[in-house]
Formats: C-alpha cells, structure tokens, sequence
C-alpha cells in the first residue's frame, strides 16, 4: 500500500543520511518532504475529482523515489559547505549559498522528469483510461517534489542541519567505496574512446533481442484456474457437442493438478451469452502450486493439457478465467492474439479468413489458429405447398403452427417452485424430429379430422447460411482466434496476415 511505501522510502533515506553523512537528523530533510508532496498530490486530485485506485496511486508509488532525490544531494552539499567552511561562516549564509549552487539545476531536472510522462496523455481508449490516472498523479508528485526542493528544503536544512558535520574521509563506508571506484573512473578516462565504443557496441547488441521481444497489453497475471475453450465447425448436434465436453472433461480431470473440472457447450441460461454450440468453456480449478508435483509449473502445465487434448475437430484456446472477461469486453475476442477481418461480403470475409488461419498456422509458435465459419450454419426450411394445402383446407398458419409446436415446442404451461418458475413445453419425441426423413413424417390434423404428414403439403430444403452475423461500426466482421506457445510480436502477426491482401 502507499502507506507502506512511505514508511519504507523514510526508513531507506535515513539509513542513506545516517550511513554515508554519519548526520542523522539531515534525514529528517528528506523524510519530511515525501509526506508534503503527497498530500499536495492529494489535493490537486481532489480538485479535479481523481479517485484513489490502483493506478492513481501507483503513480506516487513510482515517483517517490525520484522525490527525494533533491533533497539528498542539496542536504550533501550543505554538508560539503559547511565541512569545507570550519565554522568561520554564518550557517544559514552556508545553506543559502549549497542550494543556490544545486538548487536550478535539481529544479529542472525534476520538471523534466515531471513532463516526461506528458505523452502518456495522448493515449485515447483502453489505454488512455487506464494509465492517465498514473501519469496524472506522478506529474503531481514531482511537481510538488521540484516546488518544495527550491522552497521548503533549504529551510529544514537551516533547522536540522546542526551540530558538528563529519568529514567524508571519516566515514569507513566512503571510504571502501572511494578506494573501489577511484581506479575505475581512472582507466575510464584514460581510455575513454575505448570505452565509448564498448558501450555503442553493446546498445547495437541489445537490437537483436529487442527485435524478439513479444508484445501484450497487460501483463499475465496467474488467477490459479484455467479456461479452456476450444471451438469447432458449426453444425455439431447436441448429442455430438455433450459427448465431445463429457470426453475432454475426463481428460482433464486426470491430471493431478486438477481438482475440479466444470464444462458448458452452447449458450448460459442468460442473453448476455451468444454462445453457440460449436463453442466450448470449461473451467479448471487446480490445486494449490505446493501440492503440484515437482517441477511443474503453470506454462508446462498448459502445455500438458494442449497435448492430451488434441481432438480432431476442435481448436484449442487457453485463457484464465478474469483475463478472458477482460479481454472479451475490450475486444470481443476469447484469445490472446485475435484478427478481425472486416468487409461488406460473408463469402469473401470467411475465404479470407480462412486464409489467415492457414498461415499462422505455418508459425512454429501457433499452438492453434482458427478462423470463424459464420457460413456454415445448416437451416431447414419447410416451403408450403398453398396449392396442395388447400385442397386439405388447410391454411398457412395451421401448417406453420405444427411445424413450431412439434418441432420448436410450444409452451403450454408453468411450474412454480417458490420464487422459481419453469416453463411446461411440448413437442414431439427426439426419435421423431432428429432426421430430415423422420420431420417429413410428422402429422398434421385437417378440418375433416384426418391425418396428413407435413411432406405432402410442404418441400422441405436444407441449405447452408451464416449462424450468426457480428459487425462492428455497421461492418460485417469475423474473428480469428490464434493461441501461441509463447507471445508472438505484433509485427510478425501483421506480416503473414497482410499476405492474403
């Protein structure tokens, strides 16, 4: 907490003070200063109306380092002068001539320290709202910081700084450090070019892995349970996607880590889930790390469970539980890498994407990449016959009344249990709806009180369409979701995904 930064920063300075200046009561300079600019940090955030989060104050935890840097080098000046002066000069002539000396200069290295977080402020979105409550409250602190360095300072030093002032000579610890570092500025300056030319070529080295460095927006934090969701063609039936979850279930479960294993094929019993049931979510819940056998960590662990569960037909995904909410309400995507492919036509959308899919997948780091079917939903449509059904003296909508009642259901009553409520639905036996031969059979009653199987007065035709359409600005969009082994660099994404344009 921030509580605890400032009792550990002022324990920090005055050990400094006390180890290198043998002055304990120069600390109380420094020591004083955190606690006033943080309050006057406080203050401005009040005025503009800036909660205290974990960003906000994440901003003064970095800064107050840095704050308290002015005041230590003006207090070891003040003690240079007045180590220097024996005595012979008025104290407060001294301390008014050590911050003069220092005092512009660490003024304007706190301003620029201050500003530079300035192009923090021009991020807009996600990353806009998320890190300008720390820029704004670390400029605040170093501005206080810089303010009370030229104001407040040089008088606690006239009232702390008292006493007799040792010798930097005395202090062993100088000592050792002064021994240590005299011989190294002396080779430094003698081969100064040399080493000027080492230090360039080191800054060329660091290039190379730079260039491999990967890419996220929000470090990976270990939520200590797993979301596994993989995804599969459209089209798979119920039977096929419970008995698909049943399996991937059991094989998870084998594993020692894993202490409970939770699936859902398809869509919540909420309209917040769009969910189909080529969609797949199970949670893992794990045990605590120190029950896990030995050498076991949770990467290998992922790894463990992305090869035993290499089903044919599903695509791997691997997230964790309040990352995957994160990401999904931010970008709509389930993985960690993700590609929207956006355009007017479905058609061209899903050859495109599937182009993507096919390239990514050539990546040695792609554990799985799949691009979204939205064209590959499978439809039934019952075309009437109006000819043939009036010969039965049927209407439309007597046809289209059996066909959503003994194949959609109808709702014909409630079971009330407490504050619960269950709707009584009715249609026909799975048996009797569950292939396109079986729906031609199904009976519909005439005026005349006969009997009439729905295919001789309608055509039935199955078709492919798109099971969903998502868009995005009025777009139509579809996604294709990449989990990697390790983070893949945006640049390399952009590479292989402009190869198909």
């Amino acid at each position: 907490t921030l509580q605890d930064k400032l009792i550990e920063e002022s324990i920090i300075v005055a050990l400094v003070c006390l180890l290198f200046l043998f002055h304990f009561r120069s600390g109380f300079v420094a020591i004083l200063t955190l606690p006033t600019a943080i309050l006057m940090a406080f203050i401005v955030m009040r005025w503009q109306g800036l909660n205290a989060n974990i960003m906000s104050l994440g901003g003064i935890a970095v800064a107050i380092g840095a704050m308290v840097d002015s005041a230590i080098i003006m207090i070891e000046n003040a003690h240079k002068h007045i180590e220097a002066d024996g005595g012979k000069t008025d104290r407060w002539q001294l301390i008014t001539e050590s911050s003069k000396e220092v005092g512009p200069s660490l003024f304007y290295s706190l301003l620029v320290i201050t500003v530079s977080f300035i192009p923090v402020f021009a991020l807009t979105g996600q990353s806009g709202r998320m890190f300008k409550p720390l820029a704004f409250t670390k400029t605040y602190s170093m501005a206080a910081a810089a303010l009370l360095g030229i104001t407040a300072v040089p008088i606690l030093m006239g009232y702390f700084i008292r006493g007799k002032i040792p010798p930097e000579e005395k202090n062993p610890i100088n000592r050792i450090l002064i021994k240590l570092y005299s011989p190294v500025l002396n080779f430094v300056l003698k081969f100064r070019w040399y080493v000027l030319a080492a230090a360039i070529t080191i800054l060329g080295i660091t290039v190379y892995p730079y260039m491999k460095l990967g890419s996220e927006f929000m470090p990976p934090l270990w939520e200590g349970t797993l979301l596994y969701m993989p995804s599969t063609f459209p089209g798979i039936s119920v039977t096929q996607a419970r008995q698909t979850l049943e399996m991937t279930d059991k094989i998870i479960k084998k594993f020692p880590e894993v202490t409970t294993v939770f699936g859902k094929a398809g869509r919540a019993n909420t309209a917040l889930d769009p969910a189909g049931f080529d969609m797949f979510e199970t949670t893992i819940n794990l045990k605590p790390e120190s029950e896990w056998p030995k050498r076991m960590t949770p990467r290998k662990l992922e790894a463990a469970l992305n090869d035993a569960l290499q089903v044919p037909g599903l695509s791997n995904v691997w997230t964790m539980p309040i990352k995957n909410r994160v990401d999904m309400t931010s970008t709509g995507i389930k993985s960690q890498i993700g590609i929207k492919v956006m355009g007017p036509d479905l058609d061209s959308l899903q050859a495109i994407g599937e182009r993507v899919e096919a390239l990514l997948k050539q990546l040695p780091q792609t554990q799985s990449a799949f691009a979204e079917r939205v064209g590959y939903g499978n439809y039934i449509d019952f075309r009437i016959d109006r000819l043939e059904a009036a010969r039965y003296d049927l209407s439309v909508q007597d046809i289209e009344d059996i066909i959503k009642s003994a194949i959609g259901g109808m709702p014909v009553g409630q079971i009330v249990s407490g504050i619960e409520r269950y709707p009584i639905t009715v249609r026909y036996a799975l048996e009797r709806r569950d292939n396109p031969e079986e729906l031609k059979r199904v009976l519909i009653p005439t005026p005349t009180g006969a009997q009439i199987p729905i295919g001789d007065v309608t055509q039935m035709i199955i078709h492919h369409g798109p099971m969903f359409i998502r868009t995005e600005g009025a777009v139509p969009t579809i996604y294709v979701y990449v989990d990697a082994s390790e983070y893949f660099r945006h640049r390399r994404i952009c590479e292989h995904s402009q190869k198909v344009s």
